[in-house]
């Protein structure tokens, strides 16, 4: 477990996250981290950046790429979009979204359309209308599936953000822990003095 007062250096947290310190190095540039340094311009290391190595790692694993962590770093309440892997779009929270009846009525404006051209192609007597028809079937799944997709984007999105929230509460509680644990200590030796 990583202690809340420590300050690690480079070699430490190239071991604890599994990046060589060069990348480390890469890293704080490439996702313009603002790693803290000593006197002597060195950089040291607390838990929470150590943290957000271990973050950035994970959303490696699940795919991401860095211009996409960089965007979620910046701003966790991003949108990934699945048809094109550098696009992040913002999300502008809208009062009482009912994602039940927004899917509802992209359904029924996609039936319109569909039945629409449905029975244009049909009044032509074209030759290609079968395959017209199943293109629009396919648009429309595919849309459907794109929904789908973006609304368990933001939840991912939502769920890491909420994640990194929790650690950050565990390792302040941690913090107050030692200090009333320092408190204590301190107090006992002042009973000691003043028992003599």
């Amino acid at each position: 477990m990583l202690e809340v007062d420590r300050e690690y250096t480079i070699s430490e947290v190239a071991e604890l996250t599994g990046y060589p310190p060069h990348v480390l190095r890469y890293y704080e540039k490439e996702f313009e981290l603002e790693i803290p340094r000593n006197e002597a311009n060195h950089r040291y290391y607390t838990y929470h950046e150590i943290e957000l190595f271990q973050y950035i790692k994970s959303l490696q694993d699940k795919g991401f790429s860095n211009k996409q962590i960089k965007l979620i770093i910046k701003s966790p309440e991003l949108l990934i979009s699945s048809n094109e892997e550098t696009a992040l779009t913002s999300v502008v929270p809208k009062e009482n979204i009912d994602s039940i009846e927004l899917a509802k009525e992209i359904s029924l404006n996609l039936q319109e359309a569909f039945f629409e051209d449905l029975i244009k192609v049909l009044d032509s007597k074209s030759e290609y209308s079968n395959q017209m028809i199943e293109d629009l079937k396919e648009e429309i799944i595919s849309l459907r599936n794109e929904i789908n997709s973006k609304e368990r984007d933001v939840l991912i999105c939502e769920n890491a953000k909420l994640k990194m929230k929790i650690k950050e509460k565990s390792y302040e509680v941690a913090e107050l822990k030692e200090k009333v644990k320092k408190m204590e200590n301190n107090k006992g030796f002042f009973q000691k003095i003043f028992k003599s």
